[in-house]
């Protein structure tokens, strides 16, 4: 995957391009960018500005640093997180969630109905509940959702009276079955009741809707999925402390610069094997309309010799030893000397919008050289 990063970056390389040239093979990088990411086109931007579910930016910020790389790769269930918002906006319940930007390939590991608990109204007399029976049913009738079999139970649980926010039901069965057939999405029916299941007459409790109610108050269904896209196999890791290797993102991504001297590339080579920086930027990319975060991050790669004898601080496999001594000796013919590569890589994790404006949590392995070594 870093190869397709260095490949856009040697889009300034030609000594002498032609607009068309550049134009042509900024779109074979673009495009050879795109499959990395697991897309065929970059998602439309936003058609007005949208402000993300906090969930969603709570989430990749506990996953991820600030430049995207995981720093913490045992918290997601599967590498794709994915939410979406009711589209009935109605006031009785009743919810609907479009799943058509769910790929066919993608295993549903875990879904979540998130509703807000608003403050509860005050009711009169000495009845007065502390806790509520909340029932969430997957609907099987659309219009005759009270008939016996009519809806499934999901999920119920008693919720307190006294206090509001976020409440989190797991309905997982229901949007299986969704994926599966599609037509068979009929939406959800939300039930308040008392604690022994007893019908109230005004409910004192009240779930924030999709209409007349904040953006970061709407009801929000959760996805937790799994594309079955691995890296290679070289270790990955979590995000350490890079403090002392790690220089800052820069504001601007670097363009190689061109006609370097013949010393300066016998310079490059005769330096030991180390990892460099390496910017990716997404504005620079054309990308920073559907990308919410981050911004760009520092992929890194390496360059430099493995001259003989390897020392450990150069990492190398044992293979890579045979191979420098059998160079150095001259023992066999066509044997060159190792190669500076990672060998151990980070994954990093991208927040942004698909076509349906939902906002999707991805991660992506392999994406950041952590270290090299001569192999």
């Amino acid at each position: 995957m870093l190869g397709t990063v260095l490949l856009l970056l040697a889009l300034a390389k030609t000594a002498c391009p032609s607009p068309a040239n550049v134009a042509s093979r900024r779109a074979e990088a673009l495009k050879k960018l795109l499959e990395v990411f697991g897309m065929e086109d970059p998602p439309a931007p936003p058609t007005h500005f949208k402000q993300p579910p906090q969930y969603m930016v709570d989430l990749f910020n506990t996953v991820a640093n600030a430049d995207g790389v995981t720093k913490n790769p045992d918290i997601l269930e599967g590498n794709t997180v994915r939410s979406f918002l009711d589209k009935t906006h109605s006031e009785d319940m009743r919810f609907l969630f479009v799943l058509s930007s769910v790929a066919k390939n993608e295993k549903i590991l875990t879904a979540e109905l998130h509703l807000f608990r608003l403050w509860p109204r005050v009711t009169d007399g000495p009845k007065r509940h502390h806790f509520c029976q909340v029932s969430v049913y997957q609907v099987l009738e659309k219009d005759k959702p009270d008939t016996p079999g009519g809806k499934k139970l999901l999920a119920a649980r008693l919720v307190s009276l006294q206090t509001s926010g976020w409440e989190v039901f797991a309905i997982t069965p229901a949007v299986r079955d969704w994926a599966e057939d599609e037509s068979s999405n009929q939406g959800l029916l939300v039930t308040v009741q008392g604690p022994g299941g007893s019908l109230l007459d005004s409910p004192p409790l009240q779930f924030a809707s999709g209409r007349g109610h904040h953006e970061s108050k709407k009801p929000m269904l959760v996805l937790f999925t799994d594309d079955g896209r691995r890296g290679a196999s070289l270790p990955t890791a979590g995000f350490p402390d890079l403090k002392p290797q790690a220089p800052n993102l820069p504001a601007e991504m670097p363009v190689p610069k061109l006609g370097r001297s013949r010393s300066a590339r016998s310079l490059d080579r005769l330096r030991p094997c180390q990892r460099h920086p390496l910017s990716v930027d997404f504005e620079e990319i054309g990308w920073s309309g559907w990308i919410i975060s981050p911004r760009g991050y520092n992929a890194f790669h390496c360059k430099g010799s493995c001259p003989f004898p390897l020392g450990e601080n150069m990492r190398p496999t044992n293979h890579a030893t045979v191979q420098s001594i059998i160079n150095a000796l001259k023992l066999s013919e066509g044997v060159s000397s190792p190669c500076c590569v990672p060998d151990k890589l980070y994954s990093i994790n991208l927040l942004y919008f698909d076509d349906d404006e939902n906002v999707v949590l991805k991660q992506y392995d392999d994406m950041v050289a952590a270290s090299c070594g001569c192999h």
